[in-house]
């Protein structure tokens, strides 16, 4: 990540050891340890979402193309399954439904 070599880490240890002292070095790496890792955890939590959110934004425009492409109309002929009862027909009007039915009337 920052292109850190072992005689880098090296030199940061033995400053580190003249600096704080042999008695508080442990004590300071744990404590620096713990926070790299929760830096780590939020970055990865915070990459995570934007990511749930790029997938979901792809997703919301895919089902938008194929609704414009494909309305519900098309895709029951294609899958050969007959039309629901009423599809495409007009709704009858008030005065089409008190109507009394002729023989040989099949409308409702």
């Amino acid at each position: 990540m920052f292109d850190i070599g072992a005689m880098e880490l090296i030199v940061v240890g033995v400053v580190a050891l003249i600096v704080v002292g042999p008695e508080r070095l442990p004590k300071l790496a744990r404590t620096a340890g713990l926070w790299m890792g929760r830096a780590r955890r939020a970055f990865l939590s915070v990459k995570e979402e934007i990511d749930r959110e790029i997938k979901a934004e792809e997703l919301k425009e895919i089902l938008r193309k194929q609704a414009k492409s494909n309305p519900l109309e098309t895709i029951l002929e294609d899958s050969g399954k007959p039309k629901p009862k009423g599809a495409g027909r007009p709704k009858p009007t008030a005065a089409q439904s008190q109507r009394p039915a002729r023989d040989g009337d099949d409308r409702p």
